[in-house]
């Protein structure tokens, strides 16, 4: 019995932080893309594509999210922007942030849906590894930030 309540008292206390942390996975904690905030959601786009590099880079990455939830074209919330199949990084959703690159993220993902964007990206929606060129002629680079190079199509 004494088991069960223990159990119980800890789904409870895990419920809580939960609920505090909105899904929060910097703590190793993920209740599922549902509850995740558009913060978290920011945080894990910017964590997992900048490479945890530098400040610029995950604020480029914010400004291609911010851009692409401007246009009617994609998702209109930043979870549904992030989580769009084939467009962030492969578990950007669901992945562990471990390092202090998660701190970094948080910072930078206030700053950006506080309105601070990078002026080098401009209108681009779109980036790639930065060292990788294609061949086609719709691609204008605007700027190479955090191991990324961010492109407009045209």
């Amino acid at each position: 019995m004494r088991n069960t309540t223990k159990a119980v008292l800890q789904a409870a206390a895990l419920a809580v932080v939960a609920t505090t942390l909105g899904g929060c996975s910097l703590f190793g904690i993920s209740f599922g893309t549902a509850q995740l905030s558009p913060k978290e959601c920011l945080m894990r786009a910017m964590y997992f594509e900048s490479n945890r590099s530098s400040a610029e880079g995950m604020l480029a990455v914010g400004t291609v999210v911010m851009n692409r939830l401007n246009d009617p074209r994609y998702p209109k919330s930043v979870c549904g922007v992030v989580g769009q199949k084939n467009q962030f990084a492969q578990g950007v959703m669901t992945k562990r942030m471990t390092d202090s690159g998660a701190v970094l993220a948080s910072q930078m993902a206030d700053q950006v849906l506080n309105g601070a964007r990078h002026p080098g990206v401009r209108s681009a929606q779109h980036f790639h590894t930065a060292g990788l060129r294609f061949p086609y002629n719709n691609m204008h680079y605007v700027l190479e930030a955090g191991g990324n190079e961010f492109y407009e199509k045209y």
